[in-house]
């Protein structure tokens, strides 16, 4: 059933850049747990130990919240589709901003999106694989496109101003720095 690996393997390498959808979990030290779903072309598998994946513009910004209490992160996939399995990776994580040049060295990896926010970097120390066999099977039909529009709609300058309003500070009133 459960395996325990110290690097991401050739094989789950693969099995990452195959899935459609993964999620993310962060929680500071009080407050909120999160788990956020996320999906497009925004997962890299940077090396056995190293992923980087892009944060868009979402109606909160957890995520960022929590990286900055507490560097902690866990990501999740679940094979929807053929032989089932769960992966997890664990281990500690960094936030970049545009401003960031962390940020600018990772940015070419992904497609130009509109709304891009952070880049978030985690270094893997733990890899675990389980049997996924009570995972429904899910057919991919397409990636949704409505955030895409909308930022695209927006431009930047507006973006901005939905970050200012809703994206500064997190549900528990931790502070995300997105605008400093």
């Amino acid at each position: 059933m459960g395996k325990k690996f110290t690097e991401i393997a050739p094989e789950l390498q693969e099995f990452i850049k195959n899935q459609k959808i993964f999620f993310v979990g962060t929680a500071a030290e009080t407050g909120n747990v999160n788990v956020s779903p996320k999906g497009m072309d925004s997962f890299r598998v940077i090396n056995k130990n190293k992923i980087a994946w892009l944060n868009l513009t979402g109606s909160g910004n957890e995520t960022a919240a929590h990286l900055l209490k507490n560097d902690r992160m866990t990501i999740m996939f679940c094979a929807f589709e053929g032989k089932p399995m769960i992966l997890r990776l664990y281990g500690t994580a960094k936030i970049y901003h545009p401003r960031d040049q962390e940020y600018q060295d990772f940015i070419d990896l992904f497609p130009e999106t509109p709304g891009s926010r952070q880049v978030i970097e985690m270094e893997v120390d733990l890899v675990q694989t389980s049997c996924g066999y009570a995972v429904p099977f899910m057919d991919y039909k397409e990636d949704r496109t409505v955030l895409k529009n909308w930022a695209q709609k927006q431009g930047q300058e507006k973006i901005e101003t939905y970050w200012e309003e809703k994206n500064t500070v997190s549900i528990d009133g931790f502070e995300t720095r997105i605008l400093e």
